[in-house]
């Protein structure tokens, strides 16, 4: 095994037990028990399983049933919704080739997450927006009506909606303003700028921070996570992507969510104990986890 396929160690657990807010326990090399138990060793006590597609959704949500300290999170990806309407076979979503669906396709699909957004085991729609990173042109026009789509669903159904925003601030910002954010909005993998972020606070959207804050040419990430009121902050890994520094490269994983939280304590200049129970605070109040304890 390369140094750059190993697998990071275990962290020093934190001072009090947070939530990773956002992850994919069904693209990890380990099983969902082992994943957990390791993360739980280090005070990472509670995931939140995000589904892409409509497999992944589905597996989220009976995950989230049999784990008590798992929450899903159900939806299409922004890439996945032009897939289907296009009928492109090599999809995010992994399941073969398909004939195109077109509009009709993309309804069916969205029926489906409507469906699993009822379940009590769901916590969130999402996670859901615009990707002009690898979506083109052709491909704009279903990403904003499956992303449309989905801020209904979040808002009828009473979930919170997990917002994936890859070079779309603008576009992302100006849908959720022209059909009325839910009253719950979370920016998964927070990418915008410290302007970005004071937009993003006025309208009390939650901004999760990944493993990318750590990373030296994201300073202006850090700049963001400097001036975002801290009861809008939230902690992720998206593994097994975004692993942060120094192991940058190999397999993310939740139990490596002390590292990012260490390094957005510094960013923060307050003590980690203070940031942990915040981001456990914000965690339950994002995806209305105090309910369930009131």
């Amino acid at each position: 095994m390369s140094p750059k396929d190993a697998i990071p160690p275990l962290p020093e657990p934190l001072k009090a037990a947070v939530a990773d807010s956002h992850t994919h326990l069904d693209m990890q090399d380990s099983t969902v028990e082992e994943a957990l138990a390791k993360a739980a060793s280090v005070g990472v006590t509670t995931v939140v399983q995000v589904g892409c597609d409509i497999k992944g959704s589905r597996w989220a949500a009976e995950t989230a049933e049999a784990h008590e300290n798992v929450h899903a999170a159900v939806a299409l990806h922004p890439n996945e919704a032009p897939r289907i309407v296009l009928g492109d076979p090599d999809g995010w979503s992994r399941q073969g080739a398909r004939t195109p669906g077109g509009d009709s396709a993309l309804d069916e699909a969205l029926a489906e997450i409507d469906r699993l957004a009822g379940l009590p085991h769901v916590r969130a729609v999402g996670e859901t927006g615009l990707d002009y990173f690898r979506t083109g042109p052709e491909g704009m026009a279903a990403q904003e009506r499956s992303f449309r789509a989905h801020i209904e669903i979040a808002k009828r159904r009473g979930k919170a909606l997990v917002i994936h925003d890859r070079e779309a601030h603008a576009d992302v910002l100006r849908v959720l303003a022209e059909e009325g954010a839910p009253e719950r909005t979370v920016f998964h993998c927070y990418s915008g700028d410290a302007e970005m972020a004071e937009i993003c606070a006025a309208q009390g959207y939650f901004m999760s921070f990944a493993g990318n804050v750590t990373f030296k040419n994201a300073q202006s990430l850090r700049d963001a996570l400097a001036v975002a009121p801290l009861e809008l902050v939230l902690v992720e890994t998206d593994a097994p992507f975004l692993t942060p520094a120094p192991y940058r490269g190999r397999p993310n994983a939740p139990y490596l969510i002390p590292v990012t939280v260490r390094a957005m304590a510094e960013v923060r200049g307050i003590d980690e104990e203070a940031l942990c129970k915040a981001i456990a605070d914000n965690t339950d109040r994002a995806f209305g986890l105090e309910r369930d304890t009131v």
